[in-house]
């Protein structure tokens, strides 16, 4: 899954994109080095964050979305937003997914218009809003608790007939490095909810504080917890880099296929 951001608040300058010809171009180079997925956001999520309005992300995506949407007719489109009014009028004009931070605890409508209109969803464990989720989150055990989380927010959307769900357990929202750590050491616990895991951990703070290093410069340790993160069962990366994931995506499935031979 590539990330594209049509908001100059994301916080890795690469993914970020000011004008149609700009989007379409990223998106045609993600596309062809191997992304089959493509999600496009209207605000940044990033930690203090400021929040825009339902109607500002609208007047920020429907038109480039309608446009993307004709260009790319086979692409899956997912749409990053936690507003139910966002995610019926992109639904409308031709996203196939909506992947929402907040499980619908910002607008819990988001769920019915997800259901009523068969789209895929994607389920996001967030520890309160991306304005307050870094003030000193706490978990009596954090894998554990995020696995309860996801569990009871599937059984919400079983009611209203959502059944296309992935699960992402928010490496970043709402956690400390440490936590975040843990929670990919034992991403596998996931598997539980019998639904893919898709993994968010493209230039994270929990690789260039841990290095010492910038965003920027964080590609290589991407790839090594892109490595980790398979292993452990992810099935989705949610990356700013796609030849390099799909690269590390390819050279993991031939170690998997040589391990199967012996």
């Amino acid at each position: 899954m590539g990330i594209v951001n049509l908001t100059t608040d994301s916080f890795h300058r690469g993914s970020r994109v000011s004008s149609l010809d700009d989007a379409v171009n990223l998106i045609s180079r993600m596309i062809a080095d191997g992304a089959t997925v493509i999600d496009i956001g209207g605000q940044s999520s990033r930690p203090r964050a400021d929040r825009i309005t339902a109607e500002e992300e609208l007047s920020k995506l429907v038109e480039p979305i309608k446009e993307i949407r004709k260009a790319f007719p086979e692409i899956i489109l997912s749409i990053d937003t936690f507003y139910s009014k966002v995610a019926a009028e992109l639904i409308r004009v031709g996203v196939d997914m909506i992947n929402d931070i907040s499980a619908g605890s910002i607008d819990p409508d988001i769920f019915k218009v997800v259901g009523e209109s068969q789209a895929g969803y994607v389920l996001m464990h967030m520890l309160g809003t991306p304005q307050t989720m870094q003030d000193n989150p706490s978990y009596d055990a954090v894998c554990m608790d995020i696995l309860k989380f996801l569990q009871q927010k599937l059984n919400e959307l079983s009611e209203l007939h959502v059944t296309e769900v992935l699960i992402d357990p928010g490496i970043g929202f709402g956690k400390t490095i440490d936590q975040n750590f843990e929670i990919l050491r034992k991403l596998n616990v996931y598997q539980i909810l019998d639904r893919p895991v898709m993994v968010g951990l493209s230039r994270k703070s929990l690789i260039y504080k841990t290095l010492g290093i910038t965003s920027d410069e964080a590609l290589n340790g991407t790839s090594v917890l892109h490595l980790a993160a398979l292993q452990q069962g992810a099935k989705i990366l949610r990356v700013h880099d796609v030849k390099e994931a799909y690269e590390t995506i390819s050279l993991y499935e031939s170690l998997q296929d040589a391990h199967q031979a012996d």
